[in-house]
């Protein structure tokens, strides 16, 4: 995950029917992800969106001294 990714962390996610997905657009905030979301399902009304909030947690590898 990238440094942008990271500071994006809202995600508007569009589901296939073949039980796939693919992430349209990242914000920094929800309710821009739900605006855009709304926006797109009326642009595509027979698509499926959902929100996610979408935060890797990297685990660091502990250093003995």
């Amino acid at each position: 995950m990238s440094y942008i990714d990271k500071l994006h962390p809202w995600c508007v996610v569009r589901h296939f029917a073949s039980m796939q997905h693919q992430i349209v657009a990242r914000f920094r905030r929800r309710s821009d992800a739900e605006a855009h979301s709304q926006a797109l399902r009326r642009l595509i009304p027979s698509a499926t969106f959902t929100i996610i909030f979408n935060l890797e947690v990297v685990q660091l590898d502990r250093i003995t001294l």
